[in-house]
This record gives structure tokens, C-alpha cells and sequence, in this order.
């Protein structure tokens, strides 16, 4: 059996609730590896580094979104789509959420919330709109084409 991507599968747009509740669990249990990733490089910067909030909080963002990224395109969704424009979608996500949960990190920072509670509320706000955005913008007619 060849691992290579067949590109004539034609999209799957309807899904059983079963399906549907499966690509929702990878989804969580590839973010939580990502969170995992973001909250021990946040936690290396902030407390060993001594780097403030917000440069913790994007460099730790930015290797959770690569991970989380390539393991939710070939395990969850499955898509054979263009991997440059599903990236530049993925991309225009970030560039909407980085600056805006950066801004309302800094600020709830600055008056004394504790950057813990401030990063992991922001990590379930990103997972819950993230698997919205990738599942019906990015991956909307590519789900399971890379089977």
C-alpha cells in the first residue's frame, strides 16, 4: 500500500455525527500537545529567561502553531489541499488573533492578573476559534482528501 497522496479523491462535505465528534477530539488532543509545548516554552522564557509577557507568550505561540498545524492537516483533517495556501489561511488567523490575545495579555498582565490564568484562558479562546476557522475556512472542501 502506497503512502502517497491521492489527489483525485473527491472531498468529503458531509460527515456522521460520529466523524464529526472524531475530527473535534484529535483536534483537542493535538492542541493540548501544542499547549503543552506553548506552556513549557512560555514558562522557560518568562520564569528562566526573564523575557516580560508578551515576547514569552509569541515565541512560545509561534512553535505551538507550527506543531499544532502540521499534525491537525495530515491526522485530523486529512487534506491533500495546497499546503502554502492552507498556511497563508492558517497565517491570516494569526495575524487577527496574535496581535489582539497579545494586546488583552499585556493588559490583564499589567494589572496584576497572574500570566498563567492570562495564557491558559487565551489557549482555550485559540482552540475553540482555531478549530472553527480550520474546519470550515481552511479545510472546508479538503477533509479527507489525502486519504
Amino acid at each position: 500500500m502506497s503512502n502517497k497522496i491521492k489527489t483525485n479523491v473527491v472531498p468529503q462535505t458531509e460527515f456522521t455525527r460520529a466523524e464529526q465528534m472524531e475530527q473535534a477530539i484529535k483536534f483537542l488532543l493535538f492542541s493540548i500537545s501544542a499547549g503543552v509545548i506553548q506552556a513549557i516554552s512560555f514558562t522557560l522564557l518568562y520564569e528562566i529567561a526573564n523575557f516580560i509577557y508578551w515576547p514569552s507568550y509569541l515565541i512560545a505561540l509561534t512553535l505551538s502553531v507550527l506543531w499544532n498545524y502540521t499534525l491537525n492537516r495530515k491526522f485530523t483533517f486529512k487534506s491533500a489541499n495546497n499546503i502554502p495556501i492552507a498556511m497563508m489561511k492558517v497565517a491570516f488567523y494569526y495575524a487577527i488573533f496574535t496581535p489582539l490575545s497579545t494586546w488583552w495579555g499585556d493588559a490583564l498582565t499589567n494589572i496584576n492578573w497572574n500570566a498563567y490564568l492570562v495564557l491558559f484562558l487565551t489557549m482555550v479562546t485559540n482552540l475553540i476559534t482555531e478549530f472553527l476557522f480550520t474546519k470550515f475556512y481552511v479545510y472546508r472542501n479538503a477533509i479527507n482528501t489525502a486519504v
